[in-house]
């Protein structure tokens, strides 16, 4: 299958088919916030934004940022070919119950150790997601948990069609 032809860059703007493959995974000094049952369940200025080619970049929260209690162990568990074995996380807020709202790798591999206890939330199970203020757009896909905001172009996989990508 052939891969899609990016989407223009404009100014300010990044394409998703200039991100690396392994993904990349830096600490970013960008605001993340992230909003569940009208409460404010993670907030960081030290999140890992995590790039890959084809998604948007996803930002894993430290733990030490996300509200106490909020989290508890989720069933099952996924395996990424770059960063090993993903757990995930149940968010409960006021006993409202969000089924893996997101996920972290507890034991990376070594290249990716900085990723340990970090979670990546689903923008699209949480009531909102912020980046620098602005809102997120959620990755299509149910699996796909990227951050679509107006400084990434895509096209994004995770759309219809893009399975083989």
């Amino acid at each position: 299958m052939r891969h899609p032809r990016p989407d223009p860059v404009g100014p300010g703007q990044e394409s998703v088919w200039d991100y690396p493959r392994p993904p990349s995974a830096e600490v970013t000094g960008r605001r993340v916030v992230v909003e569940l049952a009208g409460r404010v369940v993670a907030t960081t200025d030290r999140a890992i934004r995590v790039c890959e080619t084809s998604h948007p970049p996803v930002y894993y929260v430290p733990r030490d940022d996300v509200a106490d209690g909020v989290l508890e162990r989720a069933a099952g568990t996924s395996w990424c070919e770059w960063k090993g074995a993903a757990t995930y996380w149940d968010a409960v807020v006021d006993g409202r119950r969000v089924p893996a709202v997101g996920w972290s790798y507890e034991q990376p591999t070594q290249r990716y150790a900085h990723l340990r206890g970090a979670v990546a939330f689903y923008p699209s199970r949480v009531d909102r997601a912020l980046v620098d203020g602005e809102v997120v757009r959620a990755q299509a896909g149910d699996f796909y948990g990227g951050w679509i905001t107006a400084d990434v172009v895509g096209p994004f996989k995770g759309e219809a069609g893009t399975r083989g990508w």
